[in-house]
C-alpha cells in the first residue's frame, strides 16, 4: 500500500504520506521516492531488544595501507556495493513490531510482528548484517582480521585477496583479475552485489589510477564545505594555521553554532586525505561546545587555505612495502588554557603516508622531554599496530621501525632505563616504548628541526616551511593524465 501511494506522487505530497504512514523516503537517481519501513528502533531498550551493537567500518589507515601494498604491486582494485545490506541480517534477539501500514490482517488487527531478519532503523542491525557478512566470508577461506575486522584477507599460495568493508561499502583488490571476478561472482550468488567497476569514487573519495599510482582527493566535498560557509569567492591563504596566536577560551560567541559544528565536523571527515589541514581542524574542534568568534576566524582561515588548493590531494605512489618510518613531535604546553601539550606524528610505509595523527595530550607534562616521550609512546602504538597489520596482509616486516624525534631528551629515555626526578611520574605504560626498542621493532632517533615532517600536525609553521612539509606528506595536485592510465 505504501509504495502504491508514493508512486507517482509529488515530492510535496510523498512527504505527507511518509508523515502519515510513519516512512522513510529515499531518493534514487531519477528522482523518484521510494517508501522503506523502517523500525522504530529508538524504543528499544537495551538489554531486553538488544544486546551488543557494532559498527563495522574500516579504519581509514587500513584502507591506506592497503591501497599502497596494491598499488606497489600493480594489483587490480575494485569497489562493490551491497543493496539493502541490513535487510539481509538475521535476527537472535526476539523483537516485535506493529503490523505494517497497508498490511493489516483485517482478522488480526491487534496482532503484533515478530522479526525473523533485521530491518532498517534497529539497533543491531549493522551487527546482523556484520556477522552474515563475515559467516559467509569465513565459508569462502577468508580471514577476519584481528587488528581490524572490517578487514578480510585470503591466502592460498601465490594467490592473495583484500576485501575491506565499510558497512555496504566494498573495495576488493588481489594478486589477479581472475580471483576478483571469482569473489564478485560468489558474492553476487549470496547477496545482491553491484560491481562499480576500478576504484574510481568511494566513502565521498575521487580515486584516480595511473602509472604513477593512485590520487586521492576530496576536492568535490570541500567544494561542498566551501558552499555551505557561503565563502566560494573568498581570498585563499597560503596555510591553515596562524603562526602566532593560540586558540583559547574568550571571545563573543558565534551567532550560529550549528553552523560552526557542522562545518568544524565537515573539515574532520577532509583530514581523510588532507593531513596538511590536521592540525588547524583538530584546534577548532576543541571548541565545537562554546565555539567564539576567534575560532570561527581560525575556521574560515582553513576554508581560505582550502578554496586556494582545492585540486590537491594524497598521493599513492608505487614504493617498497618493507619498512616503516615514524616523525613524532610535541609543541609543549601548546593550549592557553589547560596548558596540555599536543602531539603529533606521521607514519610511512616506504615512501606512501598510511597514518597520521594531531591530537591534545590528556595530562599537564612537566618538560618537554615528557610531552614528546608521551608523542613518541603515541606512535609507538600505532606503529605496533601497523606491524600486526602487515604481518596479517602477509607483508612482515625485518627492519625495525625507525622513529625519529626532535628532542635529545625524550630520544635518551626511549632507548636507557635511566630513573631521575623529572620521569618519576610518568605511568609505567608509558615505558613500553623502550621495550620495543630493547627486542629491535622500534628504533628512536634525533633528527634535526628543519626536516621534522611532525611539525605540521602540532603547531602552525610559516609558509615556506610549511609547504616543504606538505610536499614530504605527498600532498599534490594530480599528476598529469597524459601520462595514461594503468
Amino acid at each position: 500500500m505504501a509504495n502504491e501511494v508514493l508512486r507517482g506522487s509529488t515530492t510535496v505530497d510523498a512527504l505527507k504520506v511518509a508523515l502519515q504512514y510513519g516512512l522513510v523516503l529515499k531518493s534514487s537517481c531519477s528522482g523518484v521516492y521510494k517508501g522503506r519501513l523502517v523500525a522504530q528502533g529508538f524504543s528499544q531498550q537495551p538489554g531486553l531488544d538488544f544486546d551488543d551493537t557494532f559498527n563495522h567500518v574500516v579504519k581509514p589507515a587500513t584502507i591506506r595501507t592497503v591501497l599502497s601494498i596494491s598499488i606497489s604491486r600493480n594489483w587490480p582494485i575494485h569497489q562493490l556495493d551491497v543493496k539493502n545490506a541490513f535487510l539481509h541480517g538475521d535476527l537472535t534477539e526476539t523483537v516485535y513490531m506493529r503490523q505494517p501500514p497497508g498490511y493489516v490482517n483485517s482478522s488480526f488487527p491487534d496482532h503484533v510482528c515478530r522479526l525473523r531478519k533485521v530491518l532498517y532503523g534497529l539497533k543491531q542491525a549493522p551487527r546482523a548484517w556484520y556477522q552474515r557478512f563475515a559467516v559467509y566470508l569465513s565459508s569462502l577461506g577468508f580471514l577476519s582480521s584481528k587488528t581490524d575486522t572490517s578487514l578480510f584477507t585470503y591466502h592460498r599460495g601465490s594467490d592473495t585477496i583484500y576485501l575491506l568493508l565499510y558497512v555496504d561499502d566494498i573495495i576488493l583488490t588481489a594478486s589477479s583479475p581472475t580471483l576478483i571476478s571469482m569473489v564478485i561472482s560468489q558474492l553476487s550468488s549470496k547477496f545482491p552485489i553491484s560491481d562499480l567497476g576500478p576504484l574510481s569514487f568511494f566513502l565521498g573519495i575521487d580515486a584516480s589510477r595511473s602509472k604513477s599510482g593512485l590520487f586521492l582527493s576530496q576536492s568535490a566535498f570541500a567544494q561542498e564545505i566551501l558552499a555551505r560557509a557561503d565563502m566560494v569567492s573568498c581570498n585563499p591563504c597560503s596555510t591553515p594555521a596562524d603562526t602566532k596566536t593560540k586558540l583559547d577560551v574568550d571571545g563573543e560567541p558565534v551567532s550560529d553554532p550549528t553552523l560552526y559544528r557542522s562545518l568544524a565536523g565537515a573539515l574532520q571527515y577532509l583530514t581523510f586525505t588532507r593531513p596538511d589541514i590536521s592540525y588547524a581542524v583538530q584546534q577548532v574542534c576543541l571548541f565545537m561546545h562554546d565555539s567564539r568568534l576567534p575560532h570561527l576566524n581560525a575556521l574560515k582561515r582553513i576554508l581560505r587555505y582550502l578554496k586556494g588548493t582545492l585540486s590537491h590531494g594524497l598521493h599513492i605512489k608505487v614504493s617498497a612495502v618493507d619498512r616503516l618510518v615514524a616523525y613524532s613531535d610535541a609543541d609543549w604546553v601548546g593550549c592557553p588554557n589547560t596548558r596540555r601539550s599536543t602531539s603529533g606524528f606521521c607514519v610511512y610505509l616506504g615512501d606512501n603516508l598510511v597514518s597520521w595523527s594531531s591530537k591534545r595530550q590528556h595530562v599537564v607534562s612537566r618538560s618537554s622531554a615528557e610531552a614528546e616521550y608521551r608523542g613518541i609512546a603515541n606512535v609507538v602504538t600505532e606503529a605496533a599496530w601497523l606491524r600486526n597489520l602487515l604481518l596479517e596482509l602477509s607483508c612482515p616486516l625485518s627492519r625495525a621501525t625507525v622513529v625519529f624525534c626532535d628532542n635529545v631528551s625524550a630520544m635518551y629515555l626511549a632507548s636507557n632505563p635511566v630513573q631521575h626526578q623529572r620521569t618519576k611520574h610518568v605511568e609505567i605504560d608509558l615505558h613500553f616504548v623502550r621495550e620495543r626498542v630493547t627486542i629491535g621493532h622500534v628504533r628512536v632517533l634525533h633528527v634535526p628541526s628543519v626536516y621534522q615532517y611532525a611539525d605540521i600536525f602540532t603547531k602552525g609553521l610559516p609558509s615556506s616551511l610549511f609547504l616543504d612539509f606538505r610536499d614530504s606528506l605527498n600532498i599534490r595536485v594530480p599528476p598529469d593524465q597524459t601520462t595514461g592510465v594503468c
